[in-house]
């Protein structure tokens, strides 16, 4: 897909402020979206929005589920619009920080009103809602699994799926049947949340579309093992007979590293390409339900991946194995359009990847950071960037760019400043974002924390930790007329 000339902010939604502990599709979301409609900009970013959960320290990259929401963004006042819960149902409200997310006390407070807005749906809704509610079941194949998962894991929260009992592990009919029935109650709550969910955000689009923004949703490419999607698609994955991988993602040892042993289940991408490559248009019909762009985690592993035996703890273990390549994407071209596409490229280089790209004209990333501002020509330096690229100031993977600044050899911040014509005066971030926003990128995105000029305190997400990581929240108020003044300045210089 050809982009046209385009700017963006990366905020996930749990970073938006709001009243309940945590963002959600409410009136922050709203505010915010007001805020980027006054500043010009074109896209808004987010990180996946599926489910998280504490034991894997709310990372939305390890998520239960490739196609739910997050049940911890539905807004609370949306139910009382929706005579789901009374005024009364939301009081007290604890007195959550207004700076970061506090998982588990948000969880004590939404999760409660959750199943009480399901008691009363249950109680009070009329034959039009039930319908609208069935009708949604129907539309989205994945829900019905996705529901029967969450039921059985919240019974045994002690074990993965893959060490339940055979008959439910390997899907036995009988005994899906049998635990349907069983659990039938909490699946349906589950479909009632996910329903919810699905209209909240659905109304939040519209929202997006009137201020004329765009979202950019997130697409790792590769599915938690403690997942729905693996237990209802073991198919599409490399298992054994009794559905256990058999081989897992990573990355191989490289000079100074050990390698990486993410432990995701690999794709069988034989049998994929044998069913038209129904598991992955399944996922990105719905990730187009949900968002207009589509940013590519770890591109590569569509081109090569590195495959470690599900027995070994060491990636050198591993091998390279091919990728679908263009045979997906001409899939995914035929069957859903010229489907537009964000490919996270970093940190490999191997031709077979950008030949992809470029056939397909899939643009990839550039993060300044990554520069080496004493050398010249270094191609993460903004004013190197080609056009098909979409050019970061910071990701939500790296720090801020005032904790990486100050982090900077002197040297290398004052090369930095001559570089981008900056003198000692200029906040740093400011002048990286007005570089990014003048160079020849095709789109130009920074985070709100460096908009705010924040430090390192406020990183989202640092990789190989699990403590501290994404909760991190812009507090209301902290965007104002000034940054969007300055940000519509910008576009007005270099973008419309």
């Amino acid at each position: 897909m050809r982009f046209d000339r385009s700017d963006g902010v990366f905020c996930h939604v749990t970073s938006l402020p709001g009243a309940y502990g945590i963002g959600d599709l409410g009136e922050g979301a709203r505010e915010f979206l007001s805020f980027l409609g006054d500043a010009g900009v074109d896209y808004w970013q987010i990180c996946p929005i599926g489910p998280t959960l504490s034991v894997a320290g709310e990372s939305p990259y390890q998520s239960p589920s490739a196609f739910a929401g997050n049940p911890l963004f539905v807004d609370p006042d949306g139910l009382v619009e929706d005579s789901w819960l009374d005024e009364d149902d939301l009081r007290p409200v604890p007195e959550f920080p207004t700076d970061r997310v506090d998982y588990d006390a948000v969880r004590e407070y939404k999760l409660p009103l959750l199943r009480t807005a399901f008691d009363r749906f249950e109680e009070r809704a009329t034959e039009a809602d039930r319908a609208a509610l069935d009708a949604f079941v129907d539309d989205e194949p994945w829900l019905a699994d996705y529901a029967l998962f969450r039921a059985l894991s919240d019974a045994r929260p002690e074990d993965v799926w893959t060490e339940w009992p055979a008959p439910l592990r390997t899907r036995d009919p009988e005994a899906l049947a049998a635990v349907r029935e069983e659990h039938a109650r909490e699946v349906r709550f589950r479909e009632f949340v996910q329903w919810t969910f699905d209209r909240q955000w659905r109304d939040l689009r519209a929202v997006a579309a009137e201020e004329g923004v765009s979202v950019v949703g997130d697409v790792p490419i590769y599915v938690a093992l403690d997942s729905a999607d693996v237990w209802a698609s073991p198919e599409a994955f490399r298992l054994d007979g009794g559905n256990r991988p058999t081989a897992v993602a990573g990355v191989p040892p490289n000079a100074g590293d050990n390698g990486q042993r993410w432990g995701n289940p690999l794709y069988d991408w034989d049998r994929l390409a044998e069913s038209g490559y129904d598991w992955w248009l399944d996922r990105f019909r719905r990730l187009f339900e949900l968002a207009d762009v589509a940013r590519l985690d770890h591109f590569l592993g569509f081109v090569k991946y590195w495959a470690i035996p599900a027995d070994s703890d060491d990636p050198a273990d591993g091998e390279w194995r091919d990728g679908p390549g263009r045979d997906l994407f001409e899939t995914v071209e035929r069957e859903l359009g010229e489907a537009p596409f964000i490919a996270e490229d970093l940190g490999f280089e191997e031709p077979a990847m950008d030949e992809l790209m470029a056939e397909f004209g899939f643009p990839g990333m550039r993060v300044p950071q990554y520069a080496d501002w004493c050398a010249e020509g270094n191609e993460y330096q903004p004013m190197h960037y080609p056009e098909g690229v979409v050019g970061y100031t910071s990701t939500h993977d790296t720090d801020t760019w005032v904790g990486y600044f100050e982090d900077l050899p002197e040297r290398q911040r004052d090369c930095f400043r001559y570089n981008v014509g900056s003198d000692a005066e200029e906040p740093a971030e400011w002048a990286i974002i007005d570089e990014l926003w003048a160079s020849e990128a095709i789109l130009a995105v920074t985070t709100v924390q460096d908009l705010l000029g924040l430090g390192s305190d406020a990183r989202f997400n640092e990789p190989g930790t699990l403590a501290g990581n994404w909760e991190w929240r812009v507090t209301r108020g902290a965007l104002d007329d000034e940054i969007a003044d300055r940000l519509w300045e910008l576009a007005g210089d270099h973008v419309r």
